[in-house]
């Protein structure tokens, strides 16, 4: 794996290329190492038609595991609306917290919808 992932742009590209996620809520992460490098992708969480419960302890397993320098997380709203609710807002606030005082920045959190999608970074969540 190694493209290089240096903006949310090529973070959504990335995970374009195996999207597969219509049906349910698939959360992903990418993980990069201090050049931006992906690591690894890992989705972490499958949900239902409307909801994913994500742990943040899942989300930074890997990027413990991999020495991981930072991540990108990535899912999906099956409805095709891509704007964050207030659980996705949360949640990246949650992991941003938890990223730095683990040292494993959360660089975006990117939300797939039809033929769009919303950057938390690019909308000041992060």
């Amino acid at each position: 794996m190694g493209r290089v992932t240096r903006n949310f742009v090529n973070g959504y590209k990335f995970y374009l290329l195996e999207k597969n996620f219509r049906i349910y809520v698939k959360y992903t992460c990418i993980y990069l190492n201090t050049k931006n490098q992906v690591l690894q992708k890992r989705t972490v969480f499958i949900g239902s038609l409307n909801a994913s419960i994500v742990h943040l302890r899942e989300v930074f397993k890997s990027a413990l595991k991999r020495s991981a320098a930072s991540l990108i997380c990535v899912h999906n709203h099956p409805s095709g609306d891509p704007t964050p609710s207030r659980e996705d807002i949360e949640v990246t606030r949650r992991l941003a917290e938890c990223g730095k005082l683990i040292g494993n920045e959360m660089l975006d959190h990117i939300i797939i919808g039809e033929h769009t999608f919303v950057s938390l970074k690019a909308k000041g969540y992060l």
